[in-house]
């Protein structure tokens, strides 16, 4: 109990103790069973206790022309109620208004934690090196590109950088939401909000702190709840005509029976003073916009930052999605995949292939290199010639080792060679003392979760999904007939992806949305409907054109989050149904005389109530599944 007492802040502190006191003197006001000038004053200053905030925001909003909002009307029903001496029934408004709003606070300081807690991540201090290595604690802003950074275990990085000293496994969950620890060592790249687990890091600094990852995060939150969706548009508008439409009902109600029907003025005042306090769109204009933001607080929950509730709806709408390759279907990192060795293993094939390939900075040599199961021979290359288009040509322990493609083997008539017709990836043939030993496939890997992904969007109703690529069509129909998909495009120029993409704009009925990483991927992001970015390993460019970020890189987030609109949109359109149903029925029961003030007050606050506790369910477990 101390410790909920604790997580309140000190606004809702003050709103408990509102509800406390009025309550009381409602109850003390109750335990006289004739009014008398005591227990009115009981009422009366529990009345204040209760409805002072909203009293003075309907002032305030009356002298700046907002004249038909929820204060107005909860203010004018119940200082009418006042003066026809209903006095528990005006308190009892203000109070389960005020009851109401503790909770509305509450949810959405719920839904703002589920956002915050991920991305509390922005550390007060950092530690550099100066030049004599001495070590100093400054505000991370004050730092710049090249500085070394010393952060401990247990430290958040404060800024992206690049390790030069050290190793430390780091928890990224704050960024990605995934648990596992990843290892970081010399020259791996690492990102603000990370926290080194269990050993000590040197980071040289790559970006200054407002271009951190931590701050484009916070910034890209802080913008998230700007832009509306069209619900919530409607709900303005319609706020605007509902809300000036019941005021006049109200009056009418108040008015025209009496003079015309010589009924009592007393009993038609109440009724309209009843009609007000139900007609309050209190649960459409809080539940729906929490809705979204409770959406949007479940996607970061899974590591996806969604830039505004217009695009968490947006993706309802998707019909049409187009995926990058590299970087965002596949890893972008190359590792063999196949051998097909000649009178030698396989071993020994990737081994000699490695060792011709040491010390070049390519790619594919690179992942030769990491793929060598065996231990570097102490018998050094010599002769080593790198022949740009062809390959690499040295001597090993004194017979000429050639690695590269089949002109190689050609300009050198090896013997027994015979080209091979790709499947897919990039061909690597080998030859040594003259004969051919035979070849490897070198390709990108597939993510773990890529065709899991594609079938789960395929579950999800999108139609069309579609890759692009700039590689060659052989590699990308091997990669697209892997991940389920049936359609792609090889061989493409950045360009050549906008044009695609706006061409599916101009065929599709619905949204296209467009998934990429790259800075090749910029222009397509920004000009698909909905653009999605992978966030932690993707270009800063990408991240900033895109509506979408996937802060783990993990295609798999992309159909939960899809799950996830779907479900925010459910609940938004099951609140304003239950909403205006429920005020439908009261509004006529109070109009005949059926419905008391009680019930008046359980149609206005019980209905927000319900309706912020229905958008709650959003933020659990199961929501993001």
């Amino acid at each position: 109990m101390i410790n909920a007492w604790k997580t309140l802040t000190a606004e809702q502190h003050q709103i408990i103790k509102r509800i406390f006191g009025s309550s009381l003197l409602l109850l003390i006001g109750f335990s006289w069973p004739q009014a008398n000038l005591f227990n009115i004053c009981c009422f009366l200053l529990a009345y204040l206790i209760a409805g002072l905030p909203v009293l003075k925001t309907a002032g305030r909003n009356l002298m700046h022309g907002k004249l038909f909002d929820e204060n107005f009307l909860m203010s004018l029903a119940t200082l009418g109620a006042l003066a026809i001496q209903q006095w528990p029934e005006a308190v009892a408004v203000m109070l389960f208004y005020t009851i109401g709003d503790f909770f509305e606070d509450l949810a959405v300081n719920r839904s703002r934690r589920s956002i915050t807690d991920l991305l509390d991540l922005r550390p007060e201090t950092a530690h550099i090196l100066d030049a004599d290595q001495k070590l100093q604690t400054v505000d991370p802003a004050t730092i710049s590109i090249g500085d070394t950074l010393l952060v401990k275990p247990g430290e958040k990085v404060p800024l992206d950088g690049i390790v030069v000293d050290g190793s430390s496994y780091l928890n990224t969950a704050a960024l990605t939401g995934e648990t596992k620890p990843v290892l970081a060592e010399k020259g791996t790249s690492i990102l603000s909000g990370t926290i080194a687990v269990n050993g000590t890091l040197k980071v040289k600094v790559q970006k200054t702190f407002n271009d951190s990852t931590v701050s484009k995060i916070l910034e890209l939150v802080e913008n998230a709840s700007e832009q509306k969706t069209n619900v919530e548009n409607f709900i303005t508008r319609f706020s605007r005509v509902y809300t000036p439409v019941v005021v006049l009902s109200a009056i009418i109600l108040a008015i025209l029976p009496p003079l015309f029907f010589n009924q009592s003025w007393l009993v038609w005042i109440y009724r309209a003073l009843d009609f007000l306090v139900i007609s309050c769109p209190c649960a459409l204009v809080i539940s729906v916009p929490l809705s979204y933001f409770s959406g949007i607080g479940a996607a970061s929950k899974i590591g996806v930052l969604v830039k505004g509730s217009n695009f968490l709806e947006g993706l309802q709408k998707v019909n049409t999605i187009v995926f990058d390759k590299t970087g965002t279907l596949t890893k972008g990192e190359f590792s063999v995949i196949a051998t097909a060795p000649i009178n030698i293993d396989s071993q020994q094939l990737i081994h000699l292939a490695a060792l011709a390939e040491q010390s070049s900075p390519h790619p594919i040599a690179q992942a030769l290199v990491k793929s060598d199961p065996l231990p570097k021979s102490s018998e050094q290359l010599t002769n080593i010639q790198e022949i740009v288009g062809y390959g690499v040509q040295a001597n090993y322990q004194g017979k000429q080792l050639l690695v590269g493609n089949a002109r190689l083997m050609e300009k050198n008539s090896v013997m027994g060679f015979q080209a091979v017709t790709p499947t897919t990836g990039t061909l690597v043939y080998v030859a040594y003392d003259g004969h051919y030993v035979g070849c490897l496939t070198v390709a990108d890997t597939l993510k773990n979760d890529a065709a899991a992904a594609i079938k789960s969007l395929k579950q999800l109703g999108i139609k069309d999904i579609v890759m692009l690529t700039g590689d060659n069509y052989a590699t990308a129909k091997n990669t697209a007939d892997r991940l389920g998909i049936n359609s792609f495009k090889a061989e493409l120029l950045p360009q050549d992806k906008l044009r695609i993409v706006k061409e599916y704009q101009q065929q599709s009925i619905g949204k296209v949305a467009f998934v990429g990483d790259g800075l090749n991927d910029t222009p397509v992001l920004a000009g698909s409907d909905i653009g999605i970015a992978m966030g932690a390993l993707g270009s800063d460019a990408a991240i900033e054109a895109a509506d979408i970020v996937l802060m783990h890189d993990n295609p798999g987030a992309i159909p939960q989050v899809f799950s996830i609109s779907q479900k925010t949109s459910r609940i938004a359109i099951e609140n304003i149904i239950f909403a205006l149903s429920i005020k439908g029925i009261f509004l006529v029961l109070a109009a005949v005389g059926i419905a008391t003030m009680w019930e008046a007050v359980f149609a206005d606050v019980g209905v927000t109530i319900i309706a912020v506790l229905n958008s709650l369910r959003l933020l659990k477990p199961a929501a993001v599944g």
